[in-house]
Formats: structure tokens, sequence, C-alpha cells
């Protein structure tokens, strides 16, 4: 991060530091308070243990300096047995929660080997708190930690439980991708941690903001891979924003790819610092920049249609979609809607307290088809949720995933065209998940782990986008190697970006790794905020966008850079402005499919002997394969034969023969159709015939 730049407020999280610097904090002094039990042992045969702990009175807040120190009263520990066999973590999982009455009390839970190293930490605002890890045999400690206990007592339970049963992975082509990194002429191309991207449809461009800094990458797709053109139109006084470049505690960005209009916000407390472009960042017009009462942190703007049930529902411009500033305050989060296209923001309205939802809240998102507004939260009782309003923001209902567990990273959310919500997630275990609702997040659908296909064992910086309402791509950075990701001393799994996609409304999902030969970060990232080590150079979060032809396009910055992406090469805690942009495949918008395209090019009738015989050449200018092309031959309307089968590639021809047919005198008519049932999907579905006349 720039020098100038303020720092994020910091996360609520305690984070894990360096394993021997948390440990020997840790060990310092046995806890005062006891549990009840002290000890217990789960096994295959006995699966759970319970025990109690408390009350507590007074917080240990140790853990935001980095580090947790124990002394009378300020830790307790339960000493956790698991005996398990060797093959038994194949198919089940260790799950340990702690958690306690009081909504506005806050505990955090470590859990420690026999030699004091940390296994596995919950050390976010959830209630309960949540550990989910490999059930390997062995002596535990799990450690409580009062961070506000409010007087409160804790239950904590140990349990091993299966699995979830996990979908087959979707057998569609996956996709591939390319990247592109900003112009190194650009000033603070390295320094772009958390960045937001968005696409204009109306001109093809795509925005890129990080920092201060706004970027124009426009495309040229007549080669392959596309060519990327950068331009720097960041927003300064000297284009029209006066507040431009000058100060800021968060960036953040937002395109609306129906309009092109493009928002870039700086955090400045209580509102933001924003401008906005309508010629792609040539020149920029200042906003207010959130609404009276808006939060001092996290702030999201998004954008899209109206709802019908909105309070003064109206533009009060000519600009047609609704515009939305929400942040996170100190006891609750807070959203602002906007009628005159992010001009002007009417008061702030609570989405939710700290006694539904603790943590930083996603990105905020408009359904493209209805106008509900969703803002997703990693920590909603222990579950991921979504913040939901169906009346332009007036009104607010939190909507969780009951098969969700709650996270480090704050989760995602993509709207299809008809409403249907993808909401990805970190998982306790830190494996990426994703789930689908289709009645705006009242119930979730097909929760599943996109990341076992290819081994993904931790996650971070979960970000969903959608297309048509059947397709959805999740990206995301993860890395092979189990583990304390954030243990900066012993973890050392290399981290890459995935994206996930669906063409079947969730149902499966084909992953692929974006970057297989250039790791995005070697060793660990922190998620834990502004009290992290070098380890935290990508910040909280990236993004992602669909452009007008459904491709998708990732924002992200890049951790490891020059020879840190040779082999064996050292991390280098970079954060360099790239974007992942879909190549080839199947895209997010149907109406732009690679299909084929089959039309007779000839027909011909012959006349050998006493009978017709009619030919005909089948043509695929499409740009797919066609598989089981069958060609029918009529003769005066009535079904006379009905070619063999064949594949037809892309760019070729077939001819086809039929048997020879006998005519009155007179005129017929004879007609050649290709695919004359329908069976495959073409890009042309007029042109499958051809006609001609022949008189006797």
């Amino acid at each position: 991060m720039l020098p100038t730049l303020s720092p994020r407020t910091p996360s609520r999280s305690l984070p894990v530091v360096a394993a021997a610097g948390l440990v020997l904090a840790l060990g310092v002094a046995a806890p005062a308070l006891a549990a009840t039990p002290d000890s217990g042992t789960v096994s295959d045969t006995s699966p759970s243990v319970q025990w109690t702990a408390g009350p507590f009175a007074a917080p240990n807040v140790t853990g935001t300096a980095g580090d947790v120190t124990c002394g009378p009263g300020l830790c307790d520990d339960f000493a956790l047995h698991v005996s398990t066999p060797s093959t038994y973590g194949d198919t089940h999982q260790l799950t340990v929660k702690v958690g306690w009455a009081n909504a506005a009390a806050d505990f955090d839970i470590y859990l420690l080997d026999r030699t004091g190293a940390v296994v596995a930490s919950s050390a976010s605002s959830a209630d309960p708190e949540t550990i989910v890890t490999p059930p390997t045999a062995g002596d535990y400690t799990v450690r409580v930690v009062p961070y506000a206990p409010l007087g409160e007592s804790v239950t904590g339970t140990a349990t091993l439980t299966e699995v979830p049963a996990n979908p087959a992975p979707s057998t569609a082509t996956p996709p591939t991708y390319s990247q592109y990194g900003a112009p190194e002429s650009f000033g603070r191309a390295h320094d772009a941690g958390e960045p937001s991207i968005g696409s204009s449809h109306p001109t093809g461009a795509t925005f890129y903001q990080a920092l201060y800094d706004t970027y124009r990458a426009t495309w040229d797709d007549s080669v392959t891979p596309s060519k990327v053109t950068w331009t720097n139109v960041s927003a300064t006084p000297a284009n029209g924003c006066a507040t431009g470049g000058s100060t800021s505690l968060d960036p953040i960005g937002f395109t609306d790819p129906k309009t092109g209009r493009v928002f870039e916000s700086q955090l400045a407390g209580k509102t933001s610092l924003m401008c906005y472009s309508d010629d792609e960042g040539r020149t920029w017009s200042p906003s207010q920049g959130g609404g009276l009462n808006s939060g001092v942190d996290h702030q999201t703007v998004g954008g899209g249609p109206y709802s019908a049930a909105g309070v003064g529902a109206l533009p009060t411009s000519t600009y047609p979609n609704a515009v939305y500033y929400c942040s996170q305050d100190i006891a609750d989060a807070n959203c602002a809607s906007s009628h005159d296209g992010g001009v002007t923001f009417g008061p702030a309205v609570p989405m939710y307290s700290l006694l539904d939802c603790g943590g930083l809240h996603g990105h905020v998102k408009v359904a493209p088809d209805d106008g509900t507004v969703y803002v997703p939260n990693k920590s909603c009782g222990g579950n991921q949720a979504v913040a939901v309003s169906e009346d332009g923001g007036t009104t607010w209902s939190v909507r969780k995933n009951p098969a969700s567990t709650a996270g480090d990273s704050d989760p995602s959310v993509g709207i299809g065209a008809k409403g249907t919500v993808y909401m990805g997630y970190q998982a306790a275990d830190g494996t990426p998940r994703v789930a689908v609702s289709r009645d705006k997040g009242k119930t979730w659908t097909d929760d599943q782990n996109v990341g076992a296909s290819l081994g993904v064992h931790n996650t971070v910086f979960p970000v969903v986008v959608a297309g048509d309402d059947d397709r959805a791509s999740f990206a995301f950075i993860g890395t092979t190697t189990p583990g304390n990701y954030q243990d900066a001393t012993n973890f050392t799994g290399d981290w890459h970006l995935y994206v996930s996609t669906t063409y079947d409304g969730g149902k499966s999902w084909v992953t692929v790794d974006t970057t297989p030969s250039d790791p995005v970060q070697r060793g660990s990232i922190c998620t834990g905020g502004t009290t992290c080590g070098n380890d935290r150079n990508l910040l909280d979060f990236m993004d992602a966008t669909v452009d007008r032809t459904g491709r998708v396009e990732v924002g992200y910055a890049d951790g490891c850079t020059g020879a840190c992406a040779q082999p064996g090469g050292a991390q280098n805690f970079d954060a360099y402005a790239t974007i992942a942009r879909q190549q080839t495949g199947t895209t997010l918008y149907a109406a732009y499919d690679a299909l084929p395209n089959l039309t007779p090019t000839a027909l011909s009738v012959t006349k050998s002997g006493g009978l017709y015989v009619a030919s005909t050449t089948v043509a695929n200018p499409g740009r797919a394969t066609a598989a089981g092309v069958t060609t029918r031959l009529l003769v005066d309307g009535v079904n006379v034969a009905t070619s063999t089968p064949v594949d037809l590639a892309a760019g070729r021809s077939a001819s086809v023969a039929f048997p020879g047919v006998r005519l009155g005198k007179g005129t017929h008519a004879v007609v050649v159709v290709a695919d004359p049932d329908g069976r495959i999907r073409e890009s042309d579905e007029a042109d499958n015939r051809r006609a001609t006349q022949v008189i006797r």
C-alpha cells in the first residue's frame, strides 16, 4: 500500500501470525478457568464430546496486536484426544464449535497439537466459532479466548462427521484464460491490492480500479490471444475530480454494465470521496459520495434496475438505474440509495447489526431482472448469508445458507438474468464452496466444493459473476496445500487463480487453474486485517466482471512476479495489477456460444434409368462441430429417406446421396433438410433447407 494511504480499519479477527511467536504467546500461562470436563475423546465409535467453560469477565484482545497472551481468566483449555483409523480422514472431518448465549459477546478458538503448534483457528465474530479440520489421530488442545466476553459462559463440542457428498464435476469443456498485466509505465501498477473491475457493455471497455488509479483496458479479439490496450484514466483535479488522488482509507470501483458509467470511490470516514465518468474516464464529475450516517469501513458501490416495490423508486434524473453505497459501521452496516445516478444519495439505512452478523460484508450486487439488492456476509450466526432488500434499499432481511460455515474471506454473489443467486464462499475448512438460491436467499440448494476435483484445500478472495440465469463463474485464489495458510513461518503452499463455471444452474461446475505455471503467491496469505505482516500484500479481496459477449474477466493483484514466478523462486510480496480474461470456451451468454450451422449448399437431381437420384452437399460454416448430422429428402412433402448420421466439423462439408425414386408425370417439389428433427442447436436455424423442382 502507498505510504500516504491510510490503513484499512483493522479487521475484527485475531490473525494467526508466525507459529513460533503465537505458540510462545499462547503458552505464557495456564488458563485460570477450567473446562467442565477438562478433557474428552472422540473416536470412530464415539464421535462427539461436549464441555462448558466460564463465565468469562475479562476481555483478551491481545490478538489484534499479533499475539494472544493468556493469563488468569484470559483463556480456557480443553484437552481433546482424537482416536481414528488411518484412512478415516478420507471420508470424515473433525468439527469443533464453541458458542454462547448473548449474541453481543465474542470469543475466538484455536486448535493446538501436542507440541503447542496452531493447527487451525476461528477468530472471527461468528457465533458459534467453528473449526473444520482433518480428523488425524492425536492429542490436541482447544483453546478458547474471550474477545468480548460480557460475563458469558461457552459451550464447546467436538464432533467427527462425514464429509458432505459432492456432486460429480461438470463434463463441460473448461474455458481457457489469458493473463494481462498493466504497463510498467503506470506508477502504481505494483500497488494494486484489493482491486475492483467492471465492464462497459456499450463500448466493450474494461475498467480496473486499485488505490487512486483507474485503468481502461480495450480489447482486440480478432486475434488469439486477444490483444489489450491499457490507458490510465485515473480521476484527478485536472480532469474534473477535485478529490481524485488525494486521500483514501479504502478504494472501490464500479462500472454500470448497462450504461457504462464508471464510479471511483475513496473512503473518507462516514462517506467517501466519489467521482463518476460518462466518457470512459476522459473527464470526471463529483458525487456526494454516500448517504448520511454511512459506515466508516469497507464501502462497496453497485447498481442496477429500480425495484418496483421501492419507496419513491422512480429516478429523479435521466439516469435509468439505481445506485447503492453500502458500508460497515461500528455496530451495524448501512446502505444508501441514489435515484440520480450516484450524484446524490439518500440517508443510509441499516442492513443488519452486530447482533445479526459480524465481520465485514462483501460487494453489493443488484438483480438484473427486478432490482433486488444483495450484500453478502461471511458470518451471520455461524453461517454465510446475504442481506437482501426487495424494496430498493428501504428494508433489509438477513437470509442464511444453513449448510455453510463462517469463513475468513468475504463471500460474493452473482445474479443470473432471471434472478437466480449464486453465492461463493470460503468454508471453515478453507475449501471453495458455492450454493444456489432461486427464491432470493430464502432457501439454498446445490451447496458444493468446487475445488475438490483439483485438490484445492485453502481458498481466499471468492468472487462470483453470472450471465444467463443458468450460467455463472466463481473465481478464487486457492492452493492445493493443506494446513494453516496464515502460518507465515511454516506454510509453504503455492497459490493460483482458479475459475469454476456452471452451465446448468449450479448443479455441476467445471474448474480450471488459470495460472498453472505462474503462482499468484508463495507461502502464507494473511486475511486477518492490518495487523498482518508482509503476507497481506494482496489485502482483502479481488473482483470479477462479465463483458458484453459473456467472457469472464477477473481483476486481481499478482503477488508473485519476476524471479518469484520462476521454479523455486522466493515470494516477493508484490501486488501487480492484472486481469485474467476468458480466451476460449463457452461464455456466460448463450447468445454468443460457439455453435455449428448446418446448411445444404447444393442440390441436384439426376435421372438414372427409370429412377431420379437426389444428392446434396451439407456444409457447416459455424464455429463448432455438429455431431450426428442427418439430412432428409422430401418429395412433394413426403418423407422419402433420411441419411446415416455423420459428424461435421466447423468449416467442413459432406456429400449426401439418397436412393433413387420413381416420379410420375408432372412437376415435383424436391426438398432436402439438414438436421430435420431439430436435435442440434445452431447459430442460424433458418438456413437448413434447399429445394428444387423436377419436371417429368
